[in-house]
């Protein structure tokens, strides 16, 4: 058995339970963010790491003095909060869940195009408050979503899949924008279109992003890209909180350059800009996209199996690098 597997957050029982029959395991009982200097212990005394999205992994602690740490094994799909280069130098494995979190995370981002175009969130807080007086004809009207223009920013498997449950559920016109078209069955099954961002903007009725966390992505929507939209359109992310340029939203929500946003990941989580909690016009929700029993265990599950292919000297079967 190895020294130890260090966990920066809690993982279901049934994971952990699983990942002790490999060796010691170091869990954060407190669940709470690990510091930088935790992060560099855990780096410092442990031959496998699993960090999380919360944790940042950059040069200066991947290259630093005395790193122990041959495999850092994500439990998530995006490893932006990973410096991938400096971990290939330093010879560290880097691998991720993806996959597993398809359906959960374009559940969230069907809820949220669902919540802020009906208004629902903002018709809870009405009701719980006593402000609800009783039907009336021109009471919280809202935007109705079925056989409106959808246009989607990433069509990989969370984008398609999202598509799929607009078009064929909600009769959604699909617009998309992306790296690689779209197999060519799924764009005949979904009558997509592929545009650049421009044109999708200026043309969509709801957009929704699904890209990765890049350097090319940071702020893609920005004050410029907020400014193409139409005026009743909404904006739905799920996909990482930089993607978007949190001020440019607040001020686009603030003076009707847009009707509304979903939001479910945010540039400096926990933390928002200030002003955005305060909007009727903003569905917030916590970073919960992946959040249901079956994908947590199915991502643990997955990030297990590299860690048994990492141990047995095996190839490993979602390597970043």
């Amino acid at each position: 058995m190895i020294q130890n597997i260090h966990l920066t957050r809690r993982w279901p029982n049934a994971v952990e339970s699983d990942l002790e029959s490999l060796g010691k395991v170091v869990r954060n009982e407190s669940d709470e963010p690990l510091s930088r200097e935790e992060l560099r212990h855990a780096l410092q005394t442990a031959e496998i790491v699993c960090p999380t999205v919360t944790d940042q992994f950059d040069a200066e602690l991947l290259l630093g003095d005395q790193v122990k740490t041959r495999l850092l094994a994500n439990f998530g799909v995006g490893f932006n909060h990973i410096d991938i280069e400096a971990a290939k130098h330093a010879g560290i494995s880097v691998t991720n869940t993806p996959g597993v979190l398809t359906d959960a995370t374009a559940e969230i981002a069907l809820n949220l195009l669902l919540s802020s175009a009906r208004r629902t969130a903002e018709g809870e807080r009405h009701v719980r408050a006593g402000a609800w007086v009783g039907w009336r004809p021109t009471h919280m009207l809202s935007t109705q979503v079925t056989g409106k223009t959808m246009g989607i920013v990433g069509a990989g498997r969370i984008g398609i899949a999202f598509a799929r449950k607009v078009h064929h559920g909600l009769g959604m016109k699909i617009l998309y924008t992306s790296r690689s078209e779209m197999p060519e069955s799924v764009a005949l099954e979904l009558s997509a279109t592929r545009l650049d961002l421009n044109d999708l903007l200026s043309q969509s009725d709801f957009v929704s992003l699904h890209c990765p966390a890049t350097p090319e992505t940071r702020h893609l929507i920005n004050a410029e890209t907020l400014g193409q939209m139409q005026g009743h359109a909404h904006l739905i992310n799920t996909a990482r909180g930089d993607v978007v340029d949190e001020e440019a939203l607040l001020d686009a929500l603030q003076n009707q350059v847009i009707a509304g946003a979903g939001l479910d990941v945010y540039e400096q989580e926990p933390v928002l800009v200030p002003g955005l909690d305060t909007l009727d016009n903003v569905v917030l929700l916590p970073h919960m996209g992946s959040g249901t029993v079956e994908t947590r265990e199915a991502m643990g599950q997955c990030a297990l199996r590299n860690v048994q292919a990492f141990l047995a000297g095996e190839l490993l079967p979602n390597k970043v690098v």
